[in-house]
Order: C-alpha cells, then sequence, then structure tokens
C-alpha cells in the first residue's frame, strides 16, 4: 500500500507519525507540503530524510488539491495497489491505518475510517459530523456515520475518477461521498478510535468558509428549488388575486415554475443530470409535476377552504413540504444514472 498524507503547517507529530507507520509493511509515503512556507521546511527535510516521497505545492491549494496532486503521481507511475488517505495530525491510530487499507476488497470501492463521536469531542466535530451525516442520508438514501473522516482506503483503479472530482479545499472529500452515491461506487465503514489532539487545534478546518463549500451541491438545489418557488409564487399569486381561481392559478403558476425548476436542476444541480436521458428525465419530472401540483392544490385546499391557515402562511408551508419530498424523488428517481 502506499499512504497518503496532505501536510499544512505540520508540526514533530507528523515526523512521529512517519516514524511509526515506516515500520509497517508498505511501498511508499508520499507526503503533498501544502505550501507550508520556509518555517516548516526543516519538518520535511526530516521525512525526506527517512525515505518519505515529499511532493510541494508553492503556495497553499488545499486539501483537497493536495491529495490529488499525490493522485495524480501515482496515476503517472500507473500504480495498481491499495492507497490511503491519513491526515497529519497523529489522530489516526496505526491499527486503524492498517484496518482500513485491508477492508478494500473491490475495484470501485472506497473504506472509510469511521469514528465514534462520544465522550470528549469537541463540539464542533461532533455537531458538524452529526449535522452533515444527516443530511447526506437524506440526499443520497445512504446512511454514513462519519461524512468527515480523513481516513480512506480505496484500489487504485479509481484514480482516474478521483482525479476527476471538482473542489480543492475540504469540499473535496464530501463532494467525493455525493458521486460515489451518484455513481454507485460502494462506500464501506470501519470503526477506529476517536482521538482529538488539544481538542482539535491543529485543524486547518475554516467553520464559515469551508461549510459552505462542503454544502453547495445541497446549496444549489435549494437555490434553484427557490428560484423556481419565487417565480410559483409570484405568478400565482398574481393569477388568484385577479381570477380567484385557486385550481387554474395553481396549475399555470407551476407550469412556468416547473419548466424553469427542470431546466436549473438537469444541467446545473444534479451531477448525473446532464448524462440522464432527457425522454427519461423530462416524463419522470413532470409526473412529480403534476402529483406536487395534486398534494399542493388538495393542502392549500384543506387549510384554506376550512380556514384552518391564512393563504400565504398555508403556501409556504406546503411548499416546505413538497421541497424535501421533491428532492427526494429527483435525487433517487430522475436525475440519475445508475452504473
Amino acid at each position: 500500500m502506499i499512504v497518503i498524507i496532505p501536510a499544512y503547517e505540520p508540526d514533530d507529530r507528523l515526523i512521529e507519525l512517519c516514524t511509526r507507520l515506516k515500520q509497517l509493511p508498505h511501498e511508499e509515503l508520499l507526503i503533498v507540503d501544502d505550501g507550508s512556507g520556509e518555517d516548516y521546511r526543516h519538518i520535511f527535510a526530516a521525512l525526506a530524510a527517512q525515505g518519505c516521497t515529499i511532493l510541494t505545492h508553492t503556495l497553499n491549494q488545499g486539501k483537497g488539491a493536495a491529495l490529488k496532486t499525490a493522485f495524480q503521481e501515482l496515476l503517472q507511475r500507473q500504480y495498481d495497489g491499495v492507497i490511503v488517505c491519513a491526515d497529519c495530525d497523529g489522530q489516526h491510530a496505526l491499527h486503524d491505518i492498517m484496518a482500513v487499507a485491508a477492508a478494500v476488497s473491490a475495484p470501485k470501492q472506497i473504506v472509510l475510517g469511521t469514528r465514534v463521536f462520544v465522550g470528549a469531542v469537541p463540539f464542533r466535530s461532533r455537531f458538524g459530523n452529526l449535522f452533515t451525516a444527516a443530511i447526506y442520508r437524506y440526499v443520497t438514501g445512504i446512511a454514513i456515520n462519519d461524512t468527515q473522516t480523513g481516513l480512506r482506503a480505496c484500489s487504485a483503479s479509481l484514480l482516474p475518477w478521483l482525479c476527476s472530482i471538482k473542489g480543492d479545499r475540504f469540499e473535496y472529500e464530501m463532494r467525493m461521498l455525493m458521486q460515489a452515491a451518484e455513481q454507485g461506487v460502494e462506500m464501506v465503514e470501519v470503526t477506529i478510535e476517536t482521538i482529538y489532539l488539544e481538542h482539535n487545534k491543529s485543524s486547518h478546518f475554516r467553520p464559515i468558509k469551508d461549510s459552505l463549500l462542503v454544502y453547495w451541491p445541497i446549496l444549489k438545489f435549494a437555490a434553484a428549488s427557490l428560484i423556481s418557488f419565487l417565480l410559483d409564487f409570484v405568478v400565482l399569486l398574481v393569477l388568484y388575486t385577479h381570477t380567484d381561481q385557486l385550481l387554474i392559478s395553481v396549475m399555470i403558476a407551476r407550469a412556468i415554475s416547473s419548466l424553469c425548476n427542470f431546466t436549473l436542476n438537469r444541467q446545473l444541480v444534479f451531477l448525473q443530470g446532464k448524462k440522464s436521458s432527457l425522454y427519461s428525465s423530462v416524463w419522470k419530472y413532470f409526473s412529480l409535476v403534476i402529483l406536487n401540483v395534486l398534494c399542493n392544490y388538495a393542502l392549500l385546499y384543506v387549510l384554506t377552504a376550512w380556514q384552518l391557515v391564512p393563504f400565504v402562511p398555508a403556501k409556504l408551508a406546503v411548499e416546505a413540504l413538497l421541497f424535501l419530498f421533491s428532492y427526494w424523488v429527483q435525487q433517487r428517481y430522475i436525475f440519475r444514472t445508475r452504473s
């Protein structure tokens, strides 16, 4: 196996980790210096003296870019063994690194070292993982307990795919999981130790900026839905105000907004949208539109005709419910190609 370790401004723990890794059966330790600078050159010099291969970025490009630099290096060498990606902060135990490597059993498979978030776990790590795992399960239908783990292993046969995934920073690893779900790459979890040194002080994860990058694929759907919703709401409000015909107003508004939403989702939101059959996508999507119209009308009728809720709050509540349902159907059944 080859162990890849992306490193940005590491401390002596990286040297200690590599010293211990040298005792394990492996072919190479491939370290990527992601623009750490002159102050950290002595650390990478010590690693090179141990026999580690050092790849260097002049400027910091991000963890995703560092991983892809290593993947491209192995691709050029035509390496055909097992690859393990680990973090540089010493938070992965040696036996866990070996465990994820040993668990690789198929060419189209990613093994994830999954942490158990109990005990003294930093709040941002516990909450971030729980929240992201919940969203991931909702949008893909696949349950993964630790979406932010840096300990991953796979066969070298996945190198071209790994190099093709967009993203240069922390969002790269999340996009890897999103595209794995989209493209039928099997994901296997192996339970590992949960180790946080100094309350995860050494992490370069930027909570606000990098969280937006991590959730970007999901935010795109929300943005497309918001644009379509605003269009639908304006058209419905204008028509209903002037005609007082709820059913006709709902149908016309939904027809216009659905054309907008279909185009946005197929072209910009879902990774496999452009590759999916246009004919199949169209009839499935507009079948969903018809179902949504019927549900929209039925729920609005019950809420407004029985005077349970005023029209505007009722419309907002119904749209929120149908938003969740619509994403689930489109992600699973409409804009998806299965390998």
